[in-house]
């Protein structure tokens, strides 16, 4: 997979980029990022990317032009789905990640300011997409976590995808709750299912404890009874 960021803070991926799954993903080829500064876009002698919105209100608006020259640059690489991370989007879930899992290059605008010019979102956008009902200086954020989302689900990047598989939200639930040694820590003790050795069992203990753990605290995702 080949993500392409368009974004006013570059430097703001160096870290992330080199770290953790991310890091393994690009070092495995599973996962190539670049990341393209388009205020080097700008046609005016200030490197100006904003303007005062129309209409009098306050904050500052994205200009146009900067961005649709740098994704016109992009888009010489050929067509790919094109995502901006927007309040107004609709609300990330893990079935749009797995979706976008399977795609073998996207597009990530990331905005900053108080919005970008809505021509832009019209003409050149395919998917808005919101990653919780808060606001976000830019979208920096918003889209490493959307790379991080979709690099452990690349082929090979994670030891085992049954590890994925099994994550909250994978399917419509929660998941379900972990342990690791030592089996006993100030009195609280690994649930004996566990140290059976009895896979059928340990299965269906995974499964009622992430249906109870749903049900009390995302009843939401559960479908509805007739």
């Amino acid at each position: 997979m080949r993500i392409e960021v368009l974004s006013l803070f570059p430097d703001f991926f160096s870290s992330f980029l080199a770290s953790s799954i991310v890091s393994r993903a690009i070092s495995k080829e599973a996962l190539e990022v670049q990341i393209t500064d388009f205020r080097n876009y700008a046609q005016n002698k200030h490197r100006q990317v904003d303007d005062y919105p129309y209409g009098g209100f306050a904050g500052m608006v994205g200009m146009i032009q900067p961005l649709w020259d740098a994704l016109k640059d992009v888009l010489a690489g050929g067509n790919a789905p094109v995502i901006y991370f927007s309040p107004q989007g609709r609300p990330l879930t893990q079935s749009i990640l797995n979706h976008y899992a399977s795609e073998s290059r996207i597009i990530l605008i990331c905005g900053h300011y108080k919005e970008i010019d809505q021509r832009f979102r019209r003409l050149a956008v395919s998917d808005e997409i919101s990653v919780g009902d808060y606001v976000l200086s830019g979208g920096e954020l918003a889209a490493e976590l959307f790379i991080d989302a979709v690099a452990r689900l690349q082929p090979g990047v994670l030891g085992d995808i049954n590890s994925a598989e099994t994550d909250s939200f994978y399917e419509a639930k929660l998941g379900f709750p972990c342990y690791t040694r030592p089996a006993e820590f100030m009195g609280q003790k690994v649930p004996e299912v566990l140290l059976s050795g009895n896979h059928a069992g340990i299965r269906d203990w995974a499964e009622t404890q992430a249906g109870i753990t749903t049900l009390v605290r995302r009843p939401d995702l559960l479908p509805e009874q007739g």
